[in-house]
């Protein structure tokens, strides 16, 4: 790329890596400061909800076991080398998950991406 054009997008390469240099984190949806919350269809009626992107502060034992007591659902924690710790429950319930991270605080709600709503 030109310096021209870089100039114009305000110094920021569109085509580099993410996370390299922290360009990728001031992107709009590309930092990690995000909770993403997923639904992904199985088989059949079958879905599966993924909540990516909380912090390590908090004990992920400890909301699992909330989100299947709130829910009436089984769930369970899995280590990804690129994700982290992504928590999976059965069934779809994003927005009632949204809606529980932020009435308890533990996330605000700009910070909250409810995908596929």
């Amino acid at each position: 790329m030109s310096v021209d054009t870089l100039g114009k997008l305000g110094g920021i390469d569109p085509f580099a890596d993410e996370g390299a240099d922290g360009v990728g984190d001031s992107l709009p949806g590309g930092g990690a400061n995000y909770v993403h919350i997923r639904n992904q269809q199985r088989n059949g009626r079958k879905s599966l909800t993924t909540i990516q992107g909380l912090s390590t502060q908090f004990d992920y034992k400890k909301l699992l076991k909330a989100f299947k007591k709130n829910f009436n659902c089984n769930g369970t924690i899995v280590d990804d080398p690129e994700l982290g710790h992504v928590i999976q429950v059965q069934g779809d319930h994003r927005h009632k998950i949204a809606e529980f991270l932020i009435s308890e605080g533990l996330v605000e709600k700009e910070h909250v991406k409810v995908h596929g709503a």
